[in-house]
């Protein structure tokens, strides 16, 4: 795991009042899921809404999304926080990660430019899952 890129994205994604708690969280092999279950039916709480760019629909297909990275500004490779602890804390290709992240049921950030650019899915209640950009200007 990364800790300077997992400050990075809590930073500039995560709303102010939760950031300090986050990090702590994200610190400890034994916390660390708490944090990552922030993004199960709160992420509108959590994350920062003027960030948040919603995938339109169909959204479900990991080369599609990958597409609508790069156009706005990914590279090949990304870091991932996510619930697959297969993939959590380790920087992957792009498609590698979107491949193991989309449609899993349980919330990811897969961080393409840390301070800029990120793909989140959030926990399947209804189909489909939340599927957003987090894109900062």
């Amino acid at each position: 795991m990364d800790k300077e890129i997992e400050k990075i994205i809590v930073k500039t994604f995560f709303t102010k009042r939760l950031q300090d708690r986050v990090l702590f969280e994200m610190s400890s092999a034994k916390k660390r899921k708490d944090a990552l279950s922030r993004l199960c039916h709160s992420y509108g709480t959590t994350l920062r809404n003027e960030y948040m760019v919603d995938i339109p629909k169909p959204n479900s297909d990991p080369e599609a999304i990958a597409k609508v990275l790069k156009q706005n500004g990914a590279g090949n490779s990304c870091y991932v926080l996510s619930w697959n602890e297969e993939i959590d804390g380790q920087k992957l290709p792009l498609l590698t990660a979107l491949e193991h992240a989309v449609g899993m049921g349980m919330p990811s950030i897969i961080s393409c430019i840390p301070d800029k650019l990120a793909y989140f899915e959030g926990e399947l209640e209804a189909l489909p899952p939340p599927r957003f950009l987090l894109k900062r200007p």
